[in-house]
């Protein structure tokens, strides 16, 4: 609209841009697909979730907020005994409600498939000394089996403004489609805090148990409420993963994938003779399954750090986070040094008994 100033000029008013929030942050956003999905999460082999008022309520550290002392501190003595677990252990909130049936206080632990209900700040310790340290039935609550398929999708706006636009819609989609195809008491959806990537949102993860009964847990990004339909018919009917979609799944990544992380961890795949990479990854696939390493998984993630054997101290070298680092050259000359000493104490020590 254009309006008259003194000097007879018109000065025009525009209208502030407002950009859509499904542009900004949504599903039409520029991110979108711009980014390789397959190896984007960090190796884990069990997840905790606490039920815990609604994604709405949770501050963007709910896991860490003073004014919530429930999941503070199940996080706080989950870190405690990181060192004690077996197994490297997730923690994440979810929402529950009246689809789940589950209140405050109870939790689901995955693949166990089993749950425990009115879990309180007093009683945290020893839950977690039965359950998760030790494997064992809780003294304090009374263990309940978990059916169907669980679907966990990122909703904390406090955390991320693009899980906060993109969860909604997802989790209304799935419900409408569940109850389309009559699955209301098979599949069931929840908001869940932040599980890390915000830019690969809709983030979710399934945990369902497929023909073996084996129970996997695999997480899916750039989703829209489109890809509901094919997560439901094929992902969770036919236990098939969708490839495009698809960041990785619970458990330990396989031999082929570390051994591509080491390939490209030395410098220009140049920095060592061939027979020297080899003996490298025969160390990788004998430690194969032999224990977890600790990355800084998102949310809470603990695991116990291994110790090797003292006879093997080839395989002791390898700690975790060794092969994450590029060698620097300095760093080959010395173990060059290292192993080049070793060989001439055994020469000369093998003249030694021949002369005497």
């Amino acid at each position: 609209m254009a309006a008259a100033s003194e000097n007879g000029a018109s000065d025009i008013t525009t209208e502030p841009v407002v950009i859509d929030d499904d542009v900004k942050s949504g599903f039409q956003r520029d991110e979108m697909y711009t980014e390789k999905l397959s190896g984007t999460v960090n190796p884990y082999e069990r997840h905790v979730f606490l039920c815990y008022k609604t994604h709405l309520d949770w501050p963007a550290r709910v896991e860490s907020s003073v004014s919530d002392p429930l999941p503070k501190r199940l996080a706080g003595a989950i870190k405690d005994r990181k060192n004690d677990f077996a197994v490297k252990t997730m923690l994440t909130i979810f929402e529950g409600g009246d689809v789940t049936g589950l209140s405050d206080g109870d939790v689901l632990i995955f693949p166990d498939m089993i749950k425990y209900r009115g879990l309180e700040e007093s009683n945290i310790d020893s839950f977690v000394e039965d359950v998760i340290v030790n494997g064992k039935p809780w003294s304090s609550g009374t263990v309940e089996t978990v059916t169907g398929s669980h679907v966990f999708v990122c909703a904390h706006n406090s955390r991320d403004k693009r899980c906060g636009v993109c969860g909604p819609p997802l989790i209304k989609k799935f419900n409408e489609e569940i109850a389309v195809r009559e699955l209301k008491d098979q599949v069931f959806v929840s908001p869940c805090s932040h599980v890390g990537g915000h830019k690969y949102a809709g983030n979710l993860i399934i945990y369902s148990a497929v023909q073996d009964e084996k129970v996997t847990g695999h997480w899916y990004g750039y989703v829209t409420p489109d890809d509901v339909p094919e997560l439901l018919d094929q992902h969770i009917k036919k236990g098939e993963v969708i490839e495009r979609i698809w960041r990785g799944q619970m458990g330990v990544p396989p031999v082929e994938t570390t051994e591509k992380a080491v390939e490209e961890s030395l410098p220009n795949g140049n920095g060592l003779e061939v027979s020297e990479k080899d003996d490298i990854i025969s160390n990788i696939k004998d430690q194969k399954n032999t224990g977890s390493c600790c990355q800084g998984a998102n949310g809470i993630s603990c695991c116990r750090d291994e110790s090797s054997d003292p006879k093997e101290v080839k395989k002791s070298i390898f700690k975790p986070g060794f092969f994450t680092k590029k060698w620097e050259q300095h760093e080959l000359y010395t173990a060059g040094a290292i192993v080049g000493a070793l060989a001439t104490v055994a020469v000369a020590y093998s003249l030694y008994k021949r002369s005497h």
